[in-house]
């Protein structure tokens, strides 16, 4: 069966941030990763792993202290080699479209909603005439049940779930083919939950767009997602199908199994000690000192091979466990 394209191509895409004194913090560690057409990749970890940097990585959004490294291409388009003209013009909204970590910080305060989705539908469609922009903007709220009675109002009016549904709504205007959403869930109920992302997975299931889900919502992840990737310390431990992943035989390395565990439903168990600072990592696996597998052969950092970078990754007979 022939594999669809890959929309998004990341080879080796590494951030560090440069701080006073000289000091380095590795943001994101050569994270490799595809995500094709009609497929929806979830990224997933802790707060502070590197995801919300990776996803700035591919928008040029980077404060100035910043490096990178590596590539990412977005079609034959080189993310980290783009002028900030480039970027701007044509793929922030036409190439990418991006619903954000924190919708009130990117929403415009002065203006309402209907304004910039309106404003948002001109710029980014072939959509003319006021009548046919005002019903085209109404529609683009109405596929987040962002309620229409709420768009003349500004977005200090609007509670963080409105917030956050305006945001996605406004990602969604543009048709880009890929949309990169970073914790489209934050602040809904889990009705909305669901709604949101069954609204993303419509998005993309023509098999012409793709979706980079970034997220600590597990349970949104094991809704929508294809693949997933797992997210430590900056570096990406484990890259696997969800069906595999969330079900069986389980994730394989002993990170994703606790963040499994953590779940409710789940053994609702919490993983031991804390993430390391990016600013001081260890030279060998970072994740060891938590980790009740942990040897000798973790003092050297293992690569991801075989869809996990473990010396001592769960295999299926013991991951049912």
């Amino acid at each position: 069966m022939t594999q669809p394209p890959a929309v998004l191509s990341v080879r080796g895409l590494s951030v560090c941030f440069l701080m006073p004194g000289g000091r380095r913090i590795a943001a994101v560690t050569e994270a490799r990763f595809d995500v094709a057409a009609g497929e929806c990749l979830a990224l997933i970890g802790e707060s502070g792993c590197g995801k919300s940097v990776l996803a700035s990585a591919l928008l040029g959004l980077l404060p100035a202290n910043a490096q990178t490294a590596g590539e990412a291409r977005l079609g034959d388009l080189d993310l980290l080699g783009a002028d900030e003209r480039t970027l701007a013009r044509t793929v922030r909204g036409r190439r990418i479209g991006l619903v954000p970590q924190s919708p009130a910080a990117h929403l415009t305060p002065v203006r309402t909603i209907r304004s910039q989705l309106e404003e948002t539908v001109a710029a980014l469609t072939d959509v003319r005439g006021r009548a046919a922009v005002r019903k085209a903007a109404e529609a683009a709220a109405a596929r987040t049940a962002f309620p229409v009675d709420h768009l003349d109002r500004h977005p200090h009016e609007l509670s963080g779930g409105l917030a956050q549904r305006a945001a996605t709504a406004l990602a969604l205007v543009g048709d880009a083919p890929l949309l990169l959403a970073d914790e489209p869930t934050t602040g809904l109920d889990r009705d909305l939950v669901e709604h949101t992302v069954d609204e993303l997975r419509r998005h993309i299931d023509d098999g012409d767009r793709a979706l980079l889900m970034i997220t600590h919502d597990l349970a949104a992840a094991e809704r929508i997602a294809d693949r997933v990737a797992v997210m430590y310390a900056g570096r990406i431990v484990e890259l696997t199908d969800a069906a595999a992943f969330f079900g069986a035989p389980g994730p394989r390395h002993p990170y994703s199994r606790g963040l499994l565990q953590a779940l409710p439903d789940r053994a609702f168990t919490s993983i031991p000690g804390m993430p390391p600072e990016l600013g001081d990592l260890p030279d060998g696996c970072a994740f060891a000192p938590r980790c009740d597998r942990a040897g000798d052969a973790c003092a050297t950092r293992p690569d991801l091979t075989d869809t996990v970078a473990c010396h001592h990754p769960h295999v299926q007979e013991d991951a049912r466990a």
